[in-house]
């Protein structure tokens, strides 16, 4: 779903990139809400995992392969303004470093693969959560779903962009069809990986979580014949002792994980074109695309440059990449969580 230059014109490029230089202020504000002694930790671990699992494209059909997009499960995992951010920083990383996204399109890879993703699956993560049990199965089986339905919608955004701004005079209807079908398939992939990611946190810490907090309902009393909250006597999501992981151990698993999944798994993806790169070739999309302002980065095509073996090579880009990224993720939102820490403070109010 990464958009290169020369797919949309210069106008349409413009304004993506103030929805979404907007949508990342708006973010920023939102993020230092969500952003807590439990949060910031494990958000620069997301954006990482979600760059590391972008690496690990799989298979779906007729020669096409799909990967993770990431708005849904960082959205349930560290709430929906620090997921857009989590995603924007891996866009920023994968665009700058490795020449994967244009620099240029960058305003429409935002606005797409995080804004869109992030808006639509937490929608439908949260109205579905209305309406089922309180309990995390429900947060498993809702994440799968808003997972599912975010990747099409992404294809549709993308769609209503290139009609606005397509660079080649192609039938947008057939466009339509092509990347929602084959979108469609992806999104089964990316909400399975959502959702067993998901339901393994769930398993060792529900309380970091974001999605799943306010779970337990709580006790209700009558008084007076109205049924009325009890005081809350323990936390909304307690932790098992049997599932008592400290938030140390699960970091370094899953920056270990995201590690070995972007250093060693990633070498037996597919190397099946994505379902942009498919539909742009068979429908003359990418007729007009451009040279990436990145191709000569040492990281340029996830390989380090100069290192002939391609196994080694492909490892170490991933590897750096994780690091970049987790570096990257991790500087932003604890300067963020800094700055709420600031702002609650106590003030002087004596005169």
């Amino acid at each position: 779903m990464h958009v290169p230059d020369g797919f949309i014109d210069a106008p349409a490029s413009a304004v993506t990139g103030v929805v979404a230089a907007g949508a990342l202020a708006v973010s920023l504000r939102g993020a230092r809400r969500e952003l807590d002694e439990r949060t910031a930790p494990l958000a620069g671990l997301v954006a990482a995992f979600i760059f590391a699992v972008q690496m690990l494209n799989f298979p779906v059909a007729a020669g096409t392969s799909g990967h993770l997009l990431g708005g849904a499960l960082a959205a349930i995992l560290v709430g929906p303004y620090t997921a857009v951010l989590c995603v924007s920083v891996v866009l920023l990383m994968q665009g700058v470093l490795f020449a994967d996204g244009g620099l240029t399109a960058l305003g429409v890879n935002i606005t797409d693969m995080a804004l869109v993703t992030t808006v639509v699956s937490y929608a439908v993560f949260r109205g579905l959560l209305a309406v089922l049990p309180r309990k995390r199965r429900s947060v498993t089986v809702a994440s799968f779903v808003a997972a599912l339905v975010s990747v099409p919608a992404a294809a549709v955004a993308f769609t209503l962009i290139y009609a606005i701004g397509g660079t080649t005079d192609v039938a947008i209807g057939k466009v339509a069809t092509a990347m929602i079908g084959v979108h469609v398939l992806i999104g089964i992939g990316e909400a399975v990986i959502t959702a067993l990611t998901v339901g393994a946190v769930i398993a060792v810490r529900p309380d970091l979580v974001y999605g799943a907090r306010g779970l337990r309902q709580r006790l209700q009393l009558r008084v007076n014949g109205t049924l009325v909250d009890a005081p809350a006597a323990e936390p909304a999501t307690p932790v098992p002792a049997a599932a008592r992981t400290s938030r140390r151990t699960l970091w370094v698993t899953g920056l270990v994980t995201s590690l070995v999944l972007a250093g060693f798994v990633s070498f037996y993806a597919s190397a099946n074109p994505d379902g942009l790169e498919k539909v742009a070739h068979d429908k003359g999309i990418d007729k007009k695309e451009e040279e990436h302002a990145a191709a000569d980065s040492p990281l340029a095509d996830y390989g380090v440059k100069d290192v002939s073996d391609a196994r080694l090579s492909g490892g170490l880009a991933g590897v750096i990449g994780v690091g970049v990224t987790v570096v990257a993720g991790s500087a932003v939102f604890w300067a963020l969580r800094r700055r709420r820490t600031d702002d609650a403070s106590p003030v002087n109010t004596s005169v």
